[in-house]
């Protein structure tokens, strides 16, 4: 059944409010996923802060025009759904890979990441970055081993030095 021209504008208009508040859209092929895998992957987005939207491509098209987000609609034939990440850049990429690895039938097809578009490539190679908060775990311990090490240090050469005071008071 077609949609009417105010229904279309409800669409177009939800778009733009998500495009303004996104930090990373992903496009994906969603064609051959019953509700359920949808469903399940929905869920896992949006513990993320994430959202799954299925449109229209001619739709979502003049939605992401103002946001100068573009995707090549042309070359792509089937049904697609619009990802949007607004805490993390790199989760919902992330949550998109994993979930193609258990289920063929999504495909990733590109995305928009700071004002630039990427091929599904780069998109793939963002997925396999370490998210945000392993890098700041990552970091912690760095930092942590660190200054557990000049503390060591330091507790050392102070234990030198009472020896060395105690040798000296002992020989007086």
């Amino acid at each position: 059944m077609p949609k009417t021209k105010e229904r279309k504008k409800e669409i177009i208009e939800g778009l733009k409010k998500l495009a303004d508040k996104q930090k990373v859209t992903v496009f994906v092929g969603i064609s051959g996923l019953n509700s359920e895998e949808l469903f399940g992957l929905r869920g896992e987005l949006k513990k993320n802060e994430a959202i799954l939207k299925v449109a229209k491509k001619t739709l979502a098209q003049i939605a992401l025009k103002d946001k100068r987000i573009g995707f090549p609609k042309e070359e792509i034939k089937e049904p697609m759904g619009f990802v949007f990440g607004f805490k993390d850049e790199i989760l919902p990429i992330k949550i998109l890979y994993q979930f193609q690895k258990e289920h063929e039938n999504l495909k990733i097809f590109g995305g928009f990441l700071e004002g630039e578009f990427l091929e599904r490539e780069k998109i793939i190679e963002l997925a396999k970055l370490s998210s945000r908060d392993e890098l700041l775990a990552k970091f912690v311990g760095t930092l942590s081993s660190l200054m557990q090490k000049f503390v060591y240090v330091l507790d050392y050469n102070f234990k030198g030095l009472v020896v060395v005071l105690k040798n000296i008071q002992n020989s007086k």
